[in-house]
């Protein structure tokens, strides 16, 4: 069996600012960095470590690397956020002022990705991991966008997953089957702590 926990990466500095990241490449924020440290303590043993190539997801996965000397990581942008459109980079407030009530009506911005692509690149990354580790553990740390459209995909409802919590997917005979939600680390709680995109 392969078994695959694809977790969000730690804080970046636009978390922690509260603006929409999408394809943007945010650094980690300090808090950022400590979360991947405790993450290294708590994951448990994996025999890769797969990343998003964005900044807080391979930086996130290169200290998880160095302090359980699993690695080098392996880069896969199949694993990269979702493309939010105009609303990267802009807070809740200033997607509220300039299109007004478009998120408590659900009305994607132009540029969006939907589900339907993420999940087809995302298929396409575990498969690749699949025919590379057929048995074994996996770490991918990749993004919140890309672990709620798996989990609306297996017929989940939104949930809000935090920095460093992951979902188990686990390929045995033909098919992905959908594990439980875990958290790597037990400091989620930073009083800036933000989940955007």
């Amino acid at each position: 069996m392969l078994n695959v926990l694809i977790a969000r990466h730690g804080q970046s500095e636009w978390n922690q600012l509260g603006r929409w990241q999408g394809r943007a490449d945010p650094e980690l924020s300090e808090f950022g960095l400590r979360q991947a440290a405790a993450a290294a303590m708590h994951c448990g043993a994996f025999d890769a470590i797969v990343s998003s190539n964005l900044l807080r997801a391979s930086h996130t996965a290169l200290v998880i690397s160095e302090a359980t000397g699993v690695g080098p990581v392996l880069i896969d942008d199949a694993f990269s956020e979702r493309d939010v459109g105009a609303y990267q980079g802009l807070t809740r407030a200033e997607i509220d002022e300039q299109y007004p009530q478009q998120l408590e009506a659900g009305i994607l911005p132009e540029g969006w990705e939907n589900d339907q692509l993420v999940l087809g690149r995302v298929q396409r990354g575990l498969e690749t991991l699949r025919h590379q580790c057929r048995n074994g553990s996996v770490l991918v740390i990749a993004h919140g966008g890309v672990i709620y459209a798996i989990e609306r995909h297996f017929g989940l409802g939104y949930q809000r997953i935090s920095n460093l919590e992951g979902r188990w997917l686990h390929h045995k005979g033909t098919s992905w089957n959908l594990g439980e939600r875990v958290a790597l680390t037990q400091n989620n709680s930073s009083e800036s702590q933000e989940l955007m995109l």
